[in-house]
């Protein structure tokens, strides 16, 4: 058994976020010692891990306690799935790197943008939230959608991106202001309508596709202007905490 202190130290993590995982029910302690001090064995420890590589993937804790509490959980899928993000994600990165530092010995085109391009590890993260999370949302989606003509259709998503429009007009606001909130509110509202039942767990997965780049990025930041998808993303994980 390992104590709080002695779990903080080992990996990395302040005494008060394993207080507050053991509050929210995300990492309970294998036993509590009789003056209240948690104790922590192996499986905890192993929970710990799980926990730890989903935050390096910017899953919010909701999302996690829901994906992990599940009774078909499985760890040894889920770990492979979170190295291929990982791997994804250090490509990225990569690239990046090496992006600017043709930018900085004047190499690089300047209208080349593929480095930013992550609608691969987009396509890949929203394969793997299909998988962990609920699907009936994805079969409401198709109910809903195959009901609809291809005008109705256009009309839709026009009524959609109209939304990200008025996000852009207060982007440079605070993303936790009653009016930001209330904007995140009606696409939630907005979602569950037409598309299928938006709830907080979902609605914070789609926050961090907005801001991730790729297609979900350009096409809210042309109706709403540069910065309008990372101040959604923002608003959105105010909303859902």
């Amino acid at each position: 058994m390992m104590t709080v202190n002695e779990v903080s130290k080992l990996a990395g993590v302040s005494i008060r976020t394993l207080q507050y995982y053991d509050s929210i029910g995300l990492l309970k302690p294998a036993e509590y010692t009789e003056s209240g001090y948690r104790l922590y064995d192996d499986a905890t420890m192993e929970n710990l891990q799980q926990i730890l590589l989903f935050r390096e993937l910017e899953f919010p804790l909701k999302e996690i306690k829901e994906i992990v509490s599940r009774p078909d959980f499985d760890k040894k899928k889920a770990l492979e799935q979170q190295i291929e993000l990982l791997t994804m994600k250090k490509e990225h990165l990569e690239n990046l790197i090496a992006f600017a530092r043709g930018i900085q010995n004047g190499g690089n085109n300047i209208m080349d943008f593929t480095a930013f391009d992550t609608s691969k590890l987009e396509e890949y993260t929203r394969k793997a939230k299909e998988q962990w999370g609920d699907s009936k949302a994805f079969a409401e989606y198709e109910k809903k959608s195959s009901a609809r003509s291809k005008d109705d259709e256009k009309k839709l998503w026009k009524d959609f991106m109209n939304l990200f429009g008025k996000c852009g007009t207060i982007k440079d606001s605070d993303p936790k202001s009653a009016e930001a909130q209330a904007l995140v509110k009606e696409i939630q509202n907005f979602i569950t309508k037409n598309f299928y039942e938006c709830t907080n767990e979902i609605l914070a997965g789609l926050g961090k596709m907005y801001s991730a780049g790729g297609e979900f990025t350009t096409n809210i930041d042309n109706v709403g202007g540069t910065g309008t998808a990372k101040f959604v993303s923002r608003a959105i994980e105010e909303y859902v905490k």
